[in-house]
């Protein structure tokens, strides 16, 4: 249905605060379409299109509108539809909401309307992750905190506008693979301008963990570094489920786990897709294993770093931009690290550069762009080449 005249001008005024506010959500929220309805009580979204009741969106005050339009476009933005997958709805669509509106309250401006769901315990987790949490305590909201689903804006991840298309609950595979195409593109292009605008946090830290379950590293990362793990597979204790929102159905390590130690090339010849490349990778080491140990450095000609990560941190931005060499960072590496522990190198490069002339005590894994230096010419270590992204 389409917006009235004066739903359409509220609409478009808040569009326009938003892009004051934040250039990387109104570049998001340029890839919907708001539409009418009045057999929704506030608003709701099918995983592309906005659905918004008028006479609610009337009953709120700008700053409200402003979160509750916001709220809409990131769970399409963030493809909490098709994640969702044959998951119980209500769960996962609390999930969602307390992800979201965690994200909200954190931007200056923006209001949730009376009823958005808050867990400030769980909103730095993944909508995955605090699906299981409350999947596993069915105590932790009382029935009628579940009841506010059908009466706040919460209830736009999981309206069944489009999860009711099948028996089981999920979307077809044309239809995921269309909304998954179309938010990729969408999120590539808004961090491009959050990136070359001025505005401070432009893209919210909150925002990183979701981002991670979008962009998939191509390298399964937990294949990789299970060589390097200092403990034994017959050193587990019991399933660990705090992981599973992350894929890992894994048991839980006693003790210390792998330390990586990651080196990004910022080097001249390296451009905006390497460079997603490579972060996308960089996000696959981090949630590879739950106790990993990682130090990231950017390196040109020199090494800058390092800083420490844990799967729960945003990726600092990239620093470089001038000539290749190699040394730098397992110098910095071989200075900083603790010799009374194991770890393994990663280095993601497109090859062309000057290497150490001795390799570095620990193993070394070339992670190289396609187009780069033939990997028989990388003088040590095991050299994988990453595929071609169109």
């Amino acid at each position: 249905m389409k917006l009235e005249p004066d739903i359409e001008r509220i609409v478009s005024a808040s569009l326009l605060r938003l892009r004051m506010k934040s250039p990387f959500f109104a570049t998001l929220a340029l890839f919907t379409h708001f539409q009418a309805t009045q057999t929704l009580p506030t608003a709701a979204t099918d995983g592309k299109d906005i659905f918004i009741n008028p006479d609610f969106v009337r009953s709120l005050r700008s700053p409200e509108v402003d979160g509750l339009l916001l709220h809409e476009v990131l769970h399409a933005a963030l493809l909490h539809v098709p994640r969702r997958g044959q998951r119980e709805p209500i769960l996962w669509n609390i999930a969602a909401d307390i992800v979201v509106n965690g994200m909200i309250v954190g931007q200056p401006g923006f209001e949730l309307p009376a009823g958005g769901i808050r867990n400030r315990q769980l909103e730095h987790l993944s909508v995955e992750e605090i699906y299981e949490i409350l999947l596993k305590n069915t105590t932790f909201y009382e029935i009628s905190q579940l009841d506010l689903l059908n009466q706040a804006p919460a209830d736009a991840s999981g309206d069944g506008r489009e999860s009711s298309s099948s028996d089981t609950g999920s979307l077809n595979k044309a239809k995921q693979a269309s909304l998954e195409t179309h938010w990729k593109n969408a999120i590539q292009q808004a961090l491009v301008v959050a990136r070359s605008s001025n505005s401070q946090g432009s893209v919210p830290a909150g925002m990183q963990r979701e981002l991670g379950a979008l962009t998939r590293a191509q390298l399964d990362w937990r294949s990789y570094l299970w060589r390097y793990l200092v403990q034994t597979p017959t050193d587990f204790t019991g399933f660990d489920r705090r992981f599973i929102g992350r894929g890992l159905y894994l048991e839980a390590l006693e003790g210390e786990s792998v330390q990586v130690f990651v080196a990004v090339d910022t080097s001249g010849s390296v451009g905006d897709g390497e460079m997603r490349m490579f972060l996308s990778e960089v996000l696959g080491i981090l949630s590879a294993y739950p106790h990993l140990k990682c130090e990231l450095y950017y390196a040109d000609a020199e090494a800058y770093g390092p800083y420490s990560l844990t799967p729960d941190s945003s990726i600092p931005k990239p620093v470089g931009g001038g000539g290749t060499s190699f040394v730098p960072f397992f110098e910095k590496v071989s200075a900083n690290r603790d010799w009374h522990s194991s770890g393994v190198c990663v280095y993601l490069t497109d090859g062309y550069g000057t290497f150490p002339e001795e390799p570095p005590p620990l193993p070394v894994l070339w992670v190289v762009t396609p187009g780069g230096l033939g990997l028989e010419h990388f003088p040590f270590g095991e050299a994988v080449r990453l595929l071609s992204v169109n």
